[in-house]
């Protein structure tokens, strides 16, 4: 029997946007199905009540209150909803601010659609979920608080474990030849681990890898 896909309700204030959100991930993929959306505050508290959604999808800023009014009435009646921001803003105190208010996530909305159903799936089975360079800016805010979740990043869960050696030592500005050393492999593996990175994250070349990397802390 083919797994549930995970119900997802949008809070956004506008309305296309809402619309494009809805339309991309009912064309992509059966992982997700979208059960509601609302573009207040007023509209979210209640649909999300009446929904009971896996996932809410959750503007920041809205003009009747934004993402952390949303959270703070709808949590302590739906525990087991789960948060995740999706917003324009990459500031530092969006992030920790939606975060302290009980998102498990934040992504931003240049994220692809593709990206975004990865997120929506993780955060449904538990993860914590950031797009790049914000999650450093949670690890810093909460740094000393135990217990909590791994955090998880669309764009670097793409590669494998070997690949983010290889990434990391090039990062470093190590040589070819001086990665093949270090991992025991031949030069030839390092150019095909670095070919596939570069690939897999739609880069063109060494320094835009190390800039990407030093932005998720891998360096």
């Amino acid at each position: 029997m083919a797994e549930k896909p995970v119900r997802v309700f949008l809070v956004d204030d506008h309305g296309l946007f809402r619309a494009g959100v809805r339309a991309e991930l009912d064309s992509i993929t059966d992982e997700v199905e979208v059960v509601g959306e609302a573009g207040t505050v007023g509209e979210a508290v209640a649909g999300i009540a009446h929904k009971k959604p896996d996932v809410v999808l959750l503007d920041v800023h809205m003009p009747d209150g934004g993402g952390a009014e949303v959270l703070r009435r709808s949590r302590p009646d739906n525990p087991e909803v789960v948060f995740l921001a999706l917003s324009v803003s990459d500031a530092a105190e969006d992030v920790i601010a939606v975060i302290r208010a009980g998102a498990r996530g934040y992504v931003t909305k240049t994220i692809s659609s593709h990206e975004l159903v990865r997120a929506v799936v993780r955060v449904s089975e538990g993860d914590a979920v950031f797009s790049p360079r914000l999650a450093g800016f949670v690890l810093d805010a909460f740094a000393d608080r135990p217990g909590a979740a791994p955090i998880s990043d669309p764009e670097l869960d793409l590669l494998t474990p070997r690949e983010r050696d290889v990434l990391r030592l090039l990062a470093r500005g190590y040589a070819y030849k001086e990665i093949a050393a270090e991992l025991f492999i031949s030069v030839k593996t390092v150019e095909t681990h670095v070919s596939s990175v570069l690939r897999k994250t739609q880069l063109s070349n060494r320094y835009e890898l190390s800039r990407w990397a030093s932005d998720r802390r891998l360096v």
